[in-house]
């Protein structure tokens, strides 16, 4: 082999040796959404809800509880758990718990099906377990919930047998001597017609009605990271701060991989490096997530690429950084449309 291999087999050997060193753990992530209509699925109303506590409970093969942990979500509906050692977690599921006092007055009065986990990734005696989106309904659906297709239909009442049909007593013998009375026909009275209605003069035309506001969430709408970065568009920061820490965005891999002190704003600025061009990319196509609902990448959709990529080969970061730096760009389809804030 030439020395480029050689040197990247003992990069490896390198990698394996410290991460075999490191303790083992296993992590379970997930996050929680608001069913707003209760139709036990995530349609286009519901959305991520805080403050809501998630259990993940263990059983043996009888049904007994050996492991129970709880963790309350962020402020993008996420939750993340560590267990430390190498736990079996083949067994284990995860439901919501109870909410915080905002939890449970806009939607927590019901929590929906738990779900069980699953194992995405275990190498180096390090798991990672992904659990299904939980759901937690309020008491009753939102008025702007669609009505359901099929309407169930009352209960038929029961129909009472018809009465039983008594035999006739046979017609008396008719004597010959007395002829049979003629047979009159009742006289019908003539159809009563109701009188022509008067005509109605027509109703006066309805005014022209004014033209909808625009909808900046609805349009489709891609900006590149150097423009979230002028100061000029700083009010399209609205559901994200500058001052944000890309640990609390992305999660505990991004804490690991850029530490707990970088902010959302220092993340725009990266380049010359593969992980800082992903940082920079993910959180540009995270603020592009809130700003439009026709974006590709919804929140949590981005925050989950960038964990795989965290995750994953260094290949496998670059190709996540392309997608993103694609989507931010709009695909050759999409413009930017910020204006100066005023």
């Amino acid at each position: 082999m030439d020395w480029s291999h050689g040197l990247l087999f003992a990069a490896l050997l390198i990698t394996a040796a410290a991460i075999h060193g490191a303790q083992a753990y296993a992590m379970v992530s997930g996050a929680v959404f608001c069913d707003q209509c209760k139709d036990g699925q995530i349609s286009l109303f519901d959305y991520p809800i805080y403050g809501m506590k998630v259990r993940v409970t263990c059983a043996d093969s009888n049904g007994q509880t050996t492991m129970s942990r709880e963790e309350t979500t962020n402020l993008f509906g996420n939750y993340v758990m560590r267990f430390d050692g190498t736990p079996n977690l083949s067994n284990c599921f995860a439901q919501v718990s109870s909410g915080s006092e905002q939890g449970s007055t806009g939607c927590g009065a019901a929590a929906g099906p738990a779900q069980n986990l699953r194992l995405m990734f275990s190498m180096f005696d390090m798991e990672m377990y992904f659990v299904d989106s939980l759901l937690t309904q309020p008491a009753q659906p939102m008025s702007f919930c669609p009505k359901s297709a099929n309407p169930v239909s009352p209960p038929a009442t029961p129909t009472t047998p018809p009465a039983p049909v008594t035999p006739s007593t046979p017609p008396a013998p008719v004597t010959p001597s007395t002829p049979p009375a003629p047979v009159t026909r009742p006289i019908s009275p003539p159809p009563f017609r109701l009188p022509p209605m008067p005509r109605f003069p027509p109703l006066p035309p309805l005014p022209h009605l004014p033209p909808m506001p625009p909808m900046p969430f609805v349009e489709a709408t891609a900006c590149p990271h150097q423009s979230w970065a002028m100061p000029e568009y700083k009010c399209y920061w609205r559901a994200l701060n500058q001052d944000t820490k890309v640990a609390v965005a992305f999660g505990p891999l991004a804490a690991r991989r850029y530490g707990t002190d970088v902010t959302l704003w220092q993340g725009l600025q990266g380049r010359g490096d593969l992980y800082r061009t992903l940082l920079r990319e993910a959180t540009t196509a995270l603020l592009n997530s809130y700003n439009s609902l026709q974006f590709p990448y919804n929140s949590v959709s981005v925050v989950t690429h960038m964990n795989y990529a965290l995750m994953g080969s260094p290949r496998s970061a670059l190709l996540t950084a392309f997608r993103f730096m694609r989507a931010n760009s709009g695909s050759g389809n999409v413009t930017c449309k910020f204006t100066p804030c005023k």
